[in-house]
């Protein structure tokens, strides 16, 4: 028995993406489907819906159409439903599973069994009830799959459900509506209510696999397998199954022992990284500076070890503040020759071509504003390419108000207003008429791009960037009209590499802010990197030279320890980027699918990058208004 299973109470599989452990998943299940098939047996299935699985289903359509995977002897029983909701809605599970798997497979239909969001209410217990019994009929469940909510929740079995709990309609609380508020327009949209399996009912099934992806879930994966068990976190009750494992990327797993403080749990190789983040989570534990910790701080935390390898505490200190003190610039793009060379960006060429990567078209000047303007006033050759159209984060009225506008304009000039005038009378009837589960119409969709096209656009003029400078890319993958978009595609690839051919970049900035909940920042990051394997592969003699950073900042920033590069910025830098926030009109105030935070964006900016310049401060350096943070990518 290593250290590491004394700290975690459920098996684990990590990968290093979302993509290898979905398909380890649709690998065991395809397994247990054949083995039962050959035994002339039934495979009962209970499945999952939300975003984890997507990809999951995606992979067991392929091994349907490509490898010959029949689902034939599958009966699948679904977790849960919104309730109420119309069966035929978007938003319904119905309707998911059936986009997802059930239309795409040979599964018989009337083997497909799903809480229905339209039971009348006074019948809903004898419908769970009858749920849970046409369950046990066919033998139980063979293999139940599971995501995981933040709070814990497996299905829709809230903190605080009982262990002892069956299939039940139940109150959503509202962190797990915030959550799934990206799939409505509004957060009034979002039933307040769901039907769901229970837990005792989950853990009735033969095997259970867990999936978790990304960095939002690694909080409450590390409660569930190093926890108490305790139906305040639910998930942490799998612990008590005797067949439980959790499938887990990279991200979901960082904040585990074995990772988050690989030195509690056994040998570690003591990496200048592996030190500081040591060292750094130990100070801001203590509340102490860098340089005030003692031998004693060391061997009080489980860093005996290290004092043991490298010897006094002193040393050590002085090693991990120089880290962090040098880790600062005001050079984004590196000094010019012959001033004190920066120690994080290169001093050649001066200046530099720098091209910002924008997944929407305020994230540049929300994530990166200050160093995007110093960047410019620094004098290098600024580019920002806008990954999307962002349109569907615009609000309906917002098109009514600017058609209106163009009406109006074009009459105050003596222009002719009728196409626009009917333009402005058609979009009213259709929004009028326009259901929550409606699409966009094309030209809708067309008007609100242009709106947040119109305002990327001005934020650039407002830093000083000319309008050559300006790329608006609009990549297909994003264009659904639905939060649902497509995966990446080989037309984003190629638009990508032309702009960076075009462009030859001495740096590239892009968001590496994968918490954003709706996936549009994985796939742009994802374009972004196989855009520039591909050119290192080609030999493409300006890649060797090029420094790709990431930031964050939307949704969320880079743990302290791990800071490559930081921007400090004055108080007139923040109120500066904060004013080019507010040039984004369409995202003030309350927008559709803004997720969990309900700050505006310039809010959630400052709060972090003044909780980063406090960070670096309670180190015991220099104290700033407010720091902007990124990493380097190396390819």
């Amino acid at each position: 028995m290593s250290m590491v299973d004394s700290f975690e109470k459920i098996q684990l599989k990590i990968f290093d993406s979302l993509s290898a452990g979905s398909k380890f998943m649709a690998r065991e299940i395809a397994t247990l489907i054949r083995a039962k098939a050959s035994k002339g047996e039934l495979c009962v299935l209970g499945l999952a819906t939300g975003s984890s699985p997507k990809t999951l289903y995606a992979e067991l359509v392929r091994l349907h159409r490509e490898e010959g995977l029949s689902f034939k002897n599958v009966i699948a029983f679904n977790l849960d439903e919104y309730y109420p909701i119309d069966n035929n809605a978007m938003q319904s599970y119905k309707v998911f599973m059936k986009y997802h798997l059930f239309d795409k497979i040979d599964i018989d239909p009337a083997n497909c069994h799903i809480p229905n969001g339209e039971w009348k209410k006074e019948n809903i217990k004898q419908r769970c009830a009858e749920y849970e019994e046409l369950l046990d009929s066919v033998g139980g469940i063979d293999l139940q799959i599971l995501g995981i909510g933040t709070n814990g929740h497996i299905g829709f079995n809230e903190p605080g459900s009982s262990l002892y709990s069956k299939t039940r309609l139940v109150p959503l609380e509202n962190s797990t509506r915030i959550a799934n508020a990206h799939d409505f327009q509004n957060m009034a949209d979002v039933p307040r209510l769901a039907i769901t399996v229970g837990i005792s009912t989950i853990l009735k099934a033969r095997k259970i696999l867990l999936m978790a992806w990304g960095q939002i879930k690694a909080p409450v994966v590390q409660k569930s397998v190093e926890g108490n068990l305790t139906e305040q976190i639910p998930a942490s009750l799998l612990q008590q199954h005797n067949d439980c494992l959790f499938v887990v990327d990279a991200l979901a797993a960082s904040e585990l022992t074995r990772f988050k403080s690989p030195w509690l749990t056994g040998d570690c190789e003591w990496t200048p990284q592996i030190v500081r983040k040591a060292v750094v989570g130990m100070a801001l534990k203590l509340e102490k500076p860098i340089l005030s910790l003692s031998n004693s701080d060391y061997n009080d935390n489980g860093l005996s070890d290290l004092l043991v390898e490298k010897g006094d505490a002193y040393e050590i200190n002085l090693q991990v503040f120089y880290m962090m003190r040098d880790s600062i610039t005001g050079w984004p793009g590196g000094k010019p020759a012959g001033v004190n060379p920066s120690l994080v960006e290169r001093s050649e060429p001066f200046p530099k071509r720098s091209l910002i990567f924008s997944p929407h078209p305020d994230d540049d000047i929300i994530s990166m504003g200050g160093t995007f303007m110093r960047l410019h006033d620094q004098g290098h050759d600024v580019h920002v390419a806008y990954q999307t159209s962002g349109n569907i984060a615009v609000t309906d009225e917002f098109v009514t108000r600017f058609v209106d506008f163009a009406v109006g304009f074009e009459e105050l000039s003596g222009i002719d207003s009728k196409k626009s005038s009917q333009i402005l009378q058609d979009a009213t009837a259709f929004l009028k008429n326009k259901r929550t589960s409606n699409i966009d119409s094309t030209e809708i969709r067309s008007i609100k791009g242009l709106i947040r096209r119109c305002e990327a656009k001005a934020t650039c003029h407002y830093v000083g960037i000319d309008d050559k400078n300006i790329h608006f890319q609009n990549l297909p993958f994003y264009e659904t009209g639905t939060i649902e978009k497509k995966p990446m595609g080989e037309e984003d690839i190629q638009i990508t590499i032309a702009l960076l051919q075009q462009v030859k970049p001495h740096q590239i900035y892009c968001a590496g802010d994968l918490a954003d909940p709706h996936g549009t920042h994985k796939v742009c990051l994802d374009i972004i990197f196989e855009s520039m394997r591909r050119l290192k592969a080609a030999n493409e003699p300006w890649v060797k030279d090029c420094w790709v950073w990431l930031y964050k900042g939307a949704w969320q920033e880079w743990d302290i320890s791990e800071i490559e590069m930081a921007i400090p910025m004055s108080p007139d830098q923040v109120l500066k980027k904060r004013h080019g926030i507010f040039i984004h009109q369409s995202q003030k105030d309350m927008v559709p699918f803004q997720g969990s935070d309900s700050r505006e964006f310039w809010q959630r900016a400052e709060d972090r990058n003044a909780n980063t310049a406090g960070l670096y401060a309670q180190l015991g350096l220099t104290k700033y208004a407010a720091i902007e943070a990124f990493v380097r990518w190396h390819y």
